[in-house]
């Protein structure tokens, strides 16, 4: 089915609506402009005044950070439908170093200053003005840093480096994999679409020799790029940590997260010692319904043999997602039908588009908060998942923003992903009472076993991937103290990366074999942004967890929830799940959620197998 067929053609940004005509819109450069001569005016009236005037500043401080999200978001939501555009890449570069070199110059004070006023200071101004009051949490988490800043002048510098560091690596090796030719069956096709192959695919062979394609491509050149892109993230990372003097190189993250250590290497180990065997017990079931004695590594995501492998309209997709979304909670689903009306989610396939899906958002100049969500829709069912788990995003930032505002609308990454993976639960559960009302347990098996899958690959390979990242900043092979990173050989990063996942999944020929998959390292971008990956799987068992105490609450569990979603980062973890009765400063916590979530689900997939005469 193309493009036109899957109703996504015309399912396309209005970005003209938002932000700017195009690239040459002089409105662009103007405000551009404008904020360059807001941060100079912001430095003048404020440095060294923020015991006296931090009311002005603040609420100077929030309209330049707006109109600063307006010209950055416009720019990345433009390169993200074509990476390779020169033009946009040369406007984006331009502005990039102006806004960067300004913001150096004259806003790193704000932050420093910040962090050293007296807690008498800001007491007095907690209690004088009420706007600096709403923003007590968002002032606090810049000053929980204080020990950790460097100078102005320091801070300054690395500011203006920012556009020439590993981002902009990041940016090239993005570049490289849109520009990926995956040579399989007489055909080359992008690596998105490869992705779908593996996860559509119902012929045994195919998957293999797709598998070996694309192991092929990550070969050679570009291996030896991404694992010099992955050194400069990992080496100017810790070499940051060390002159900020962080315990380790994953501190800093934690504590953006607000979560501590011990929580994190809780849900690690929780992940390890419960969630692994019980995939292991997954992928046999799956191995069994294929008629394999072992899985190859390209069946990991593979669909039921008797999987409707028919292609899912664009419009069908999400009318289911609305359906589900307005059965639990009407606010919701009036948010995701905004999202459609308005432009904001552009799902058409294409050569040059960032590969993937994301959903974005922030509060706009004038706009308010908005959201926008980026999807490479192929029409299958994990495609249902993806809109459904990004438009859990979008609702997300914008109850949050409308809430919270510009500085506190972002929900630290460790719970970021509480709504989208509750939006896809949400989905989940709407078709599947569905099936059971229907009594087609064929249907609903397939349903189950996908989920399983999807629930797996949030938890269990993102833990695995954290895994892969602990060890390359340093980390020992059994996770129990950091030493120096050092820089790792392609062929290295690659048996650390079997290494890793062989841990979670089980040594080669236990459940899987492993072959050719040991460059698949090189196209993950995550690890681009460090220690980012172990927020999927922290956001998996909350919600799990969450959903697991939902009937419990009943009429009263949707106000909550949604209280949740607007405190945005006003709130840290244990004061977000208090309400709920849950506690995630216990390993049980993650251990609870693993067995509500993957655990119960594995349980009715068994009982539904043996019906149809599968069994371990």
């Amino acid at each position: 089915m193309c493009a036109k067929n899957l109703g996504t053609e015309n399912v396309r940004w209005q970005l003209a609506r938002f932000f700017y005509s195009d690239i040459d819109d002089l409105r662009l450069v103007k405000d551009a402009e404008e904020l360059v001569k807001n941060y100079e005016d912001f430095y003048i009236r404020f440095n060294g005044k923020l015991s006296e005037a931090l009311g002005s500043a603040l609420r100077e401080f929030v309209l330049i950070t707006a109109l600063g999200e307006k010209i950055g978001m416009y720019l990345m939501l433009q390169k993200s439908l074509d990476v390779s555009d020169s033009k946009l890449k040369e406007k984006e570069a331009e502005l990039s170093v102006l806004i960067s070199a300004s913001a150096g110059k004259y806003l790193e004070f704000f932050s420093i200053e910040l962090a050293s006023l007296s807690d008498e200071d800001c007491e007095r101004w907690y209690g004088l003005d009420k706007f600096v009051e709403q923003h007590k949490s968002w002032i606090e988490q810049v000053r929980c840093f204080k020990s950790h800043m460097l100078s102005e002048a320091v801070e300054g510098a690395l500011t203006k480096r920012s556009t020439f560091g590993p981002s902009a690596w990041s940016e090239l090796h993005e570049e490289l994999v849109v520009d990926l030719e995956i040579e399989v069956l007489g055909m080359s096709i992008t690596l998105e679409e490869a992705i779908s192959v593996l996860d559509t695919s119902q012929d045994e062979n195919v998957r293999v020799l797709t598998m070996k394609a694309m192991n092929d491509a990550f070969k050679g050149y570009f291996a030896k790029c991404a694992a010099q892109v992955l050194w400069i993230v990992v080496g100017s990372n810790a070499v940051e940590c060390e002159e900020r003097s962080y315990e380790h190189p994953m501190r800093f993250r934690n504590m953006e997260n607000r979560v501590s250590d011990d929580m994190v290497s809780a849900l690690h180990n929780a992940v390890r010692n419960v969630a692994s065997p019980i995939a292991k017990r997954f992928y046999r079931l799956k191995a069994k319904h294929l008629g394999l004695e072992k899985l190859r590594w390209s069946d990991r995501n593979a669909q039921m043999p008797f999987s409707d492998s028919s292609k899912i309209h664009f419009d069908d997709a999400l009318k289911m997602v609305i359906d589900a979304y307005e059965q639990f909670s009407p606010t919701l689903a009036r948010r995701v039908r905004l999202m459609v009306s308005d432009g904001r989610i552009d799902a058409r396939a294409k050569k040059g588009k960032s590969d993937g899906a994301f959903c974005t958002w922030a509060v706009l100049p004038q706009s308010g908060a908005l959201s926008f969500t980026l999807l490479n829709y192929l029409g299958g069912s994990g495609d249902v998942m993806t809109l459904a788990h990004e438009v859990g995003h979008g609702v997300h930032g914008e109850e949050a923003g409308d809430a919270q505002g510009v500085l506190m609308c972002n929900a630290p990454t460790a719970y970021a992903e509480t709504a989208s993976i509750f939006g896809e639960m949400t989905t989940f559960n709407f078709l599947k009472n569905r099936l059971l009302e229907d009594g087609d347990k064929k249907a609903l098996l397939i349903l189950l076993m996908r989920k399983i899958d999807d629930s797996m690959n949030s938890m269990v390979r993102q833990i695995g991937f954290s895994n892969f990242e602990r060890r390359i900043h340093g980390m020992n092979e059994t996770y129990s103290e950091w030493g120096r990173s050092r820089k790792i050989s392609a062929e290295e990063l690659s048996n650390i990366w079997v290494e890793t996942i062989s841990e979670l999944y089980g040594e080669d020929g236990d459940v899987f074999t492993y072959d050719n998959m040991e460059y698949f390292w090189t196209y993950v971008s995550h690890f681009h942004n460090p220690f980012y990956v172990y927020g999927y799987a922290f956001g998996e068992l909350l919600t799990q967890s969450l959903y697991a105490v939902r009937d419990r609450f009943g009429n009263e569990f949707e106000p909550l929830y949604l209280d949740m979603l607007r405190s945005g980062s006003k709130l840290d973890v244990v004061e977000l799940l208090t309400p709920f009765g849950l506690n995630p400063t216990s390993e049980q916590f993650w251990i609870n959620g693993i067995n509500v979530g993957i655990g119960s689900m594995l349980k009715e997939a068994e009982e539904l197998s043996l019906e149809m005469g599968i069994s371990l």
